[in-house]
């Protein structure tokens, strides 16, 4: 019998993904640890690894595919032995119906039909049906031409979207309506708009963010740090060489990740049955890609230097812009920081990632006035907000993590000791 390969489970909170496209076509063989298809997780996009060995026999869900749930057949596998003629009497020969397509001109389409046996091996069609793509069917009833006079140039002569187009620029041009036939077009109703189909990550995110903010109770606290100190050190270890180039973000974890090691009760998190103070220092960093938010995980971040923190920042915000993240880096963390302050934010309060308990929101260093030895003096100064989960940090506790925070990012060579 065929083996069903089936929708993988890849991250612990993913029910469905979708399949954003295939590496091999039906007929390719298959060997174990082979790519098979590239799939869109609530986090990433990743690649699907075969498990068997044998040939793609039939792919029941095509590429582009949204909202696939998990375990459910995408595909058959013919065992070494098989033919063509043990598809049809595989239990997984009719698919699930997946969500609609998102087609190339951006608009949903419906997944095509499993190809009849005469379409697949060749053979002569046991009727007259007229075979076409989905895409093909929808364009030729926009241009009212009739798929039976067109000759298709697809696999075993299916018409697609390219005879469509010919058979459109061959076709004569209609003549005007007459002006008493002609109908007004419906008045708009509210402004224009665009519709960008939610991905499994964006959707994830409203949901997550939903839960935190309704669920968790937040409150709010706030620091001012001087980082007059912290910019020039920056400058001077920038300039050292090229080996390393330390942003503000980098001193910034750098000091949570001490304060944390100062303030243990602040790397925590709530359950109903105890408060779970973690033992590892590993802090969560926010980072924006085309898809939305997601916070790959810096480990062990109170034992490791700047230059360290800087260097693995780069490599998992490339990863995390081009989809790339495994899911054990950006899985976990005990604390999140959410730096806004590149963008010019002055300061804001950011939503807690569950099931972490705070998260230290940075806005941008700019010069303020301030009074040094009793005199009005200009300093750069940047606002930090804790947003705390008070059912596991109380407020003691946070204003006590925040003090030990300032006292760093305001003597920046503390963190090098």
């Amino acid at each position: 019998m065929p083996i069903e390969i089936l929708m993988p489970a890849l991250s612990p909170t993913m029910t469905e993904g979708a399949l954003a496209r295939w590496l091999k076509n039906e007929g390719e063989a298959v060997r174990s640890g082979d790519v098979l298809a590239e799939i869109e997780t609530d986090k990433a996009t990743m690649e699907m690894e075969a498990v068997d060995e044998g040939v793609l026999g039939r792919i029941l869900v095509p590429g582009g595919t949204a909202g696939v749930k998990v375990n459910q057949p995408i595909a058959l596998l013919l065992e070494e032995g098989e033919d063509a003629a043990a598809l049809d009497r595989a239990p997984a020969a009719k698919p699930h119906p997946p969500a609609p397509l998102l087609g190339g001109e951006g608009s949903p389409q419906a997944a095509p039909p499993p190809l009849s046996r005469g379409e697949r091996g060749g053979e002569a069609k046991p009727d007259n049906r007229v075979f076409a793509s989905p895409l093909a069917r929808r364009l030729a009833k926009e241009a009212g031409l009739d798929l039976a006079g067109l000759k298709g140039s697809g696999p075993h002569g299916r018409i697609v979207k390219a005879d469509i187009e010919r058979a459109r620029q061959a076709a004569p041009k209609p003549t005007a309506p007459a002006a008493a036939e002609a109908r007004p077009a419906a008045p708009a109703v509210g402004p224009a708009y665009v519709e960008i189909p939610n991905s499994t990550m964006r959707k994830t995110i409203a949901r997550r963010v939903s839960e935190a903010k309704r669920d968790v109770p937040h409150f709010y606290l706030t620091v001012d740090c001087n980082i007059d100190e912290l910019v020039s050190l920056r400058s001077r270890l920038n300039s050292a060489g090229d080996a390393y180039k330390l942003s503000i973000n980098d001193f910034v974890i750098r000091a949570v990740a001490l304060a944390l090691r100062k303030v243990p009760a602040a790397n925590a998190m709530w359950t109903d049955e105890a408060i779970r103070q973690f033992t590892e220092v590993d802090v969560s960093v926010a980072v924006a890609t085309p898809n939305g938010l997601i916070t790959p995980v810096v480990r062990g971040a109170d034992r490791k230097g700047l230059a360290e923190i800087s260097n693995e920042m780069r490599e998992l915000g490339t990863k995390a812009r081009e989809g790339k993240l495994k899911p054990e880096e950006y899985q976990g963390g005990g604390f999140t920081v959410s730096n806004l302050g590149m963008y010019g934010i002055r300061e804001f309060a950011a939503i807690i990632n569950p099931p972490q308990a705070c998260i230290l929101a940075v806005g941008a260093g700019e010069p303020r006035p301030v009074v040094k030895d009793g005199a009005l003096a200009v300093a750069t100064v940047m606002s930090c907000t804790l947003s705390v989960d008070h059912r596991a940090v109380d407020g003691a506790v946070g204003a006590e993590f925040l003090a030990a925070f300032k006292q760093l990012v305001e003597d920046p060579l503390t963190m090098l000791l």
